[in-house]
């Protein structure tokens, strides 16, 4: 993991994001798109952390704080580069972000079929809530 770069995002990565995420991560949502990925890194430039080794990126993780939550989300790795610390060091990143700012938890959001991820989050010594469940309402009218 010698030559892995972190860093945050800038409006300009949106697309190799979506690209990145396409490959690498599980699962869509509403915001997966060029304008969703643009506003977040406008709206919150810290929030978005990426991996990159040599100039390509390899991993991602959203480090998100509203003032008051701590939330984690799309933390995904190349499948080529998965099992080399680079997650851990993503995770490092977003959780010293959340300390710098007050956070408290770290929430993160994995999907539930995603086994692989669950193992990952357990790892990285994050504990399941079963008396949580996620509820959603598209606000986006078709």
């Amino acid at each position: 993991m010698n030559d892995i770069r972190i860093r945050t995002a800038v409006p300009g990565d949106a697309e190799s994001v979506l690209a990145f995420w396409r490959e690498a991560a599980e699962g869509t949502s509403i915001t997966d798109d060029v304008d969703g990925v643009t506003r977040l890194v406008e709206r919150d430039p810290q929030a978005l952390i990426l991996a990159e080794s040599g100039g390509v990126l390899v991993g991602s993780v959203i480090a998100g704080f509203d003032g008051w939550r701590c939330s984690l989300y799309r933390l995904a790795v190349l499948p080529a580069y998965r099992r080399q610390g680079i997650a851990t060091a993503l995770l490092e990143a977003a959780e010293r972000r959340f300390e710098a700012v007050g956070g408290r938890r770290g929430d993160a959001m994995v999907l539930e079929a995603n086994e692989r991820a669950q193992h990952a989050w357990a790892a990285a010594g994050y504990q399941r809530e079963n008396h949580w469940r996620r509820w959603v309402k598209p606000l986006v009218r078709a």
